[in-house]
């Protein structure tokens, strides 16, 4: 402690000293300027954050924490000062928020310290504030002849430069909110901002951090997280819930033991939701969410069907939208391969499902194209709503010689028809690849607040054809004759149906010219 307080003295008594100290060191500099903000003994996540900015080779960082734990005084106030008088000699800082309202007053903290702290002042100052043609305020430090620019997720920061700088520090704070996150729309519009105009308003060197709360499974910083574990993006990830693995605080300055932690909780009147997510860092499911993520499972190979006696046959399902309008909904196809029966029913459903906006043509000829894929050349089972406006639809697939088959609703509603998929999935029934079903297992999980079901549409029609055709999961004990006669009575029943196919598609090429010439034949 001597040392320390000997040290300090040297930096209150010489500039120099001081000056060389802090300029190696953010969390010297911390401590020495901003004191102000020091209510508790720092935890060892601080000492990792300090870490983080004084590493140049942290070329990217995520740092999420629960609330009030000085992230964004670390990384929005002091950060951006230390890195452009310290040995980093940074000459462009751009801070980003969810708002203007925010990214201002992040930049009048800096603003009033640079006003009211003598010592600061004293060292780094003067400076002045004035705006720029991209509609943002900056800070300009005379001395050191750099910037800090703050902005928000609503500007456009395309080309954004000082003098020849290009912005070699970018910090996002919080820039998320309930709002942006609550559909996948506005998630994806966040994430092509930050990587289409973000990151490459920077150059090869510029050090990027992301500081927020977690919000939701999928928003930019979880985004960021999953490219960084899988090797996609470059960088350090730190992940800071209020309490650790053990229910032991991590703050302990702040917090002496976990039943500080709860008199907190109580003391803020938060709701146990709202607490998971700005605390803890878990996102707990709605009341009448049908599916939530831990329900998925996954597998990593299907089956070869040529060696697994239960192989049934590949399906592709299609929520089928006319219109092509901005507003109106997407075509969804979405493929599944069927083993077994009953409670031993496996359905794998296959990467890559179709989500986008197409006309009637050219979803056809695409559910085509997968139908034959999906049997190496041979069709496929195609499946579509047995509704009046898609019967059209069906008519059309027919021709081409495609087995297309509509399938009735029986009156059951999106809701109704997830609920009975949700047991299958919940289950392990019902099986995802691990990757290549993002959009499709948001819209489960999202249900009823994304914006778009097009794909849980696709999805549930395979469940519910299935469920109407060979039940929903009721197991019968079979005697012993009984165990070996159910498969001969499946392959008789396969055959059969096989030769109605058949006999299906002898028709349609006897009638080829019929429907492909209405008008020759009075079809309109």
């Amino acid at each position: 402690m001597e040392n320390k307080e000997e040290t300090i003295n040297q930096m209150i008594l010489d500039r120099k000293v001081r000056k060389e100290i802090v300029g190696k060191s953010h969390a010297w500099f911390f401590h020495f300027y901003f004191p102000h903000y020091i209510k508790y003994e720092m935890s060892p996540f601080h000492e990792r954050m300090f870490t983080f900015t004084e590493d140049p080779n942290v070329k990217n960082a995520v740092v999420v924490a629960f609330r009030n734990s000085a992230k964004s005084t670390l990384f929005s106030l002091s950060f951006p000062i230390w890195a452009i008088l310290g040995e980093q000699k940074i000459k462009h800082v751009l801070i980003l928020s969810g708002t203007q309202q925010k990214a201002q007053t992040l930049l009048q903290h800096i603003k009033r310290e640079f006003e009211t702290n003598r010592m600061l002042q004293s060292d780094l100052g003067p400076f002045r504030e004035e705006k720029n043609i991209w509609n943002t305020t900056s800070l300009y430090i005379t001395k050191y002849d750099a910037i800090i620019t703050c902005g928000s997720v609503e500007q456009s920061i395309r080309s954004i430069r000082f003098k020849q700088y290009r912005p070699q520090l970018i910090i996002l704070d919080d820039i998320d909110d309930l709002e942006s996150v609550k559909t996948k729309e506005s998630r994806d519009k966040m994430d092509n901002w930050l990587t289409g105009e973000v990151i490459p308003a920077g150059d090869e060197t510029t050090r990027l951090f992301v500081v927020g709360n977690l919000l939701h499974n999928d928003s930019v910083v979880k985004r960021l997280e999953k490219r960084i574990e899988t090797g996609q993006m470059l960088g350090q990830i730190l992940s800071v819930p209020v309490l650790d693995e053990n229910e032991q605080p991590t703050w302990l300055g702040k917090y002496k033991n976990v039943e500080e932690v709860k008199n907190d909780k109580l003391a803020k009147g938060l709701t146990e939701t709202s607490w998971q997510r700005e605390y803890m860092l878990k996102i707990l499911p709605e009341d009448d969410q049908l599916v939530v993520e831990s329900d998925i499972k996954y597998y990593d190979a299907i089956p070869p069907k040529e060696s697994y006696a239960g192989y049934r046959f590949a399906v592709t399902s299609v929520d089928l939208a006319i219109s092509q309008k901005e507003s109106a909904d997407y075509t969804a196809m979405v493929s599944a391969q069927v083993f077994g029966y009953c409670k031993d029913r496996k359905i794998y459903i296959l990467p890559n499902p179709v989500n986008k906006k197409m006309g009637v043509s050219e979803s056809i000829q695409k559910a085509d194209d997968i139908s034959r894929t999906l049997g190496n050349g041979i069709n496929t089972f195609v499946w579509v709503e047995d509704v009046a406006y898609q019967k059209a639809y069906i008519e059309l697939g027919k021709e081409k010689g495609m087995l297309i088959s509509g399938v009735p609703l029986d009156g059951r509603d999106k809701y109704s028809r997830l609920s009975s998929a949700a047991s299958l999935i919940k289950s392990g029934n019902i099986l995802f690849p691990r990757n290549g079903c993002e959009n499709l297992i948001t819209q489960i999980i999202g249900f009823g607040v994304e914006k778009h079901d097009d794909l849980v549409d696709a999805f549930t029609l395979i469940v519910l054809k299935l469920l109407r055709d060979d039940g929903g999961g009721r197991v019968v004990v079979p005697s012993p004759y009984q165990a070996t006669a159910i498969p001969q009575a499946r392959e008789e029943a396969e055959r059969e149906a096989d030769q109605k196919i058949r006999a299906e598609k002898e028709w349609e090429r006897s009638n080829f010219n019929r429907m492909m010439n209405p008008y020759k034949y009075g079809r309109r």
